[in-house]
C-alpha cells in the first residue's frame, strides 16, 4: 500500500504521519485517520491527512 495514493488510505486507517513542523527532523506521529485533505489522486510527498486528534499531516506508513 502506497503512502502517495489516495485510494490506498480509507477513514480509520492506522498510519504515521509527518507533521509539519517534524518535516526537518523526520519525527513520525502515530494515528487513525478522520479526514483525507489531499484532492488529487496522489501527492509525492504523501497524501496529507487529518487525524482523529486534529493533528494535520503527511502519510508515511500505512499500518
Amino acid at each position: 500500500m502506497n503512502p502517495n495514493n489516495r485510494n490506498s488510505i480509507k477513514v480509520g486507517s492506522e498510519v504515521n504521519v509527518v507533521l509539519k513542523q517534524d518535516q526537518r527532523s523526520g519525527n513520525l506521529t502515530h494515528g487513525f485517520v478522520k479526514r483525507l485533505l489531499t484532492n488529487s489522486a496522489n501527492h509525492p510527498h504523501g497524501i496529507k491527512v487529518m487525524l482523529e486528534d486534529g493533528q494535520v499531516g503527511r502519510v508515511k506508513e500505512i499500518l
